[in-house]
This record gives C-alpha cells, sequence and structure tokens, in this order.
C-alpha cells in the first residue's frame, strides 16, 4: 500500500533547484522527488547502463538491425 511522505522547512533554494530539476525531467515536483528516492534506494544489484552494455558486448548480442536475418536463418533452419 503506499504512504504518504512529507518533507517539511525545505530551504527555499533546494525546492528552487529541485523545481528546475522536475522541469527538465519533464516531471512534477513529486514525481522528481519520487524518481530521486527511487534511484537512491534502487537495488545494488541493478546494473548501471554501461555494465549493462558491457555484458551485452560480452554475450556477443546481436542488434535489432539484424533481427530479420536472425528470424529468417532460423526459421529456415527448421
Amino acid at each position: 500500500m503506499p504512504v504518504n511522505l512529507s518533507i517539511k522547512n525545505a530551504p527555499d533554494g533546494v525546492v528552487d533547484r529541485l523545481r528546475r530539476r522536475a522541469e527538465r525531467h519533464h516531471r512534477s515536483l513529486q514525481g522528481e522527488l519520487l524518481a530521486i528516492i527511487e534511484e537512491a534506494v534502487r537495488d545494488e544489484d541493478a546494473l548501471t547502463h554501461a555494465e549493462l552494455l558491457s555484458v551485452v558486448r560480452r554475450l556477443g548480442l546481436h542488434t535489432p538491425a539484424e533481427s530479420a536475418a536472425i528470424i529468417r536463418a532460423d526459421r529456415d533452419g527448421r
């Protein structure tokens, strides 16, 4: 069940910077706060973008551009 949280006595400067950040990300102030909190408590085992890219390259996974050829080869092999 969702829980309501509140932040009291936030300094004006912090709030102003947070509002600008929310605007840059096309979010409401509340949406930006939730995104920040989610990032702060994200699963430590989750991969960063760079780590994920490294895994993809190490596994030799194919790009979407190659998908049609991969599917065709699979179908022709049946």
